[in-house]
């Protein structure tokens, strides 16, 4: 199973920059979609119909903001859309589907770099969903989590680990977080197979050509539940693709 998760930063403009083009070349079974900032009708439905995907959305209550979308060539076998905690659910924050004895889940984390009040209420995103997904995990083996994270978890997914203003993404309370995730549960899919890659990112600044410098940061990840993780055979950042701030991250994986 080919499996991506991709940032787009605005599903429609995107689309604009030769998303659909991508989509068909890279032919993948799933593609899960974060920060959609769109709702199901501002985008044609035949648009991924044609390309042979189901498309299922969870998008925000705001218009233009965040929300996330999963397209499958195989029609999920159950669809949840949220967390059933309204906070997050009326951000569009987390999309389930399962596929027979598999459950993933699109996540689109909080982003804390806008103010104080939005790096508490990542922190309390991230302290309900992890009893959440612990809860999950009794009921379900087999989870793979895919999506923005905004959290950078090793000093080798930053470009400047050394910088002392320590912004949200990179704050210690959160970076705990995401360790204690990937020390217990899951892997880290790209960490798994790449333990000491440096210089790869999933995001860069539009600011002083960041992407071209590669200033940027690993916030983007595929976890998967560690009785599953020796599935992987391959994950890598696209970064050929140009539609948006973040790269795609896409892993193969052997999975019934």
């Amino acid at each position: 199973m080919k499996l991506v998760s991709y940032n787009v930063n605005g599903i429609r403009a995107a689309i604009k920059k030769g998303l659909i083009e991508w989509i068909k070349e890279v032919n993948a079974d799933i593609i899960c979609i974060q920060e959609t900032k769109s709702q199901p009708d501002q985008v044609p439905a035949d648009i991924f119909e044609e390309l042979g995907y189901t498309a299922h959305w969870h998008s925000a209550e705001k218009k233009g903001y965040s929300g996330v979308m999963t397209l499958s060539k195989k029609k999920p076998s159950k669809v949840i859309a949220g967390i059933s905690m309204a906070d997050y659910d009326s951000e569009g924050r987390v999309l389930r589907t399962d596929f027979g004895s598999m459950t993933l889940l699109n996540c689109y984390f909080p982003s804390g770099s806008s103010s104080d009040h939005r790096h508490d209420f990542k922190m309390k995103f991230l302290n309900d969903f992890r009893p959440w997904v612990t809860e999950l995990l009794q009921k379900r083996k087999k989870v793979i989590i895919v999506g923005d994270y905004n959290i950078v978890r090793l000093d080798i997914d930053i470009h400047n680990p050394q910088r002392k203003d320590k912004p949200s993404g990179y704050k210690p309370e959160e970076r705990e977080w995401l360790a204690e995730w990937f020390d217990t549960d899951f892997d880290d899919a790209y960490r798994h197979l790449y333990p000491e890659q440096e210089d790869v990112y999933s995001w860069w600044s539009y600011r002083a050509g960041s992407r071209q410098k590669n200033k940027g940061w690993r916030i983007d990840y595929i976890s998967v539940s560690k009785n599953i993780s020796k599935k992987i055979s391959e994950v890598r950042h696209a970064t050929e693709a140009v539609q948006s701030d973040h790269v795609p991250v896409m892993m193969t994986i052997d999975i019934k």
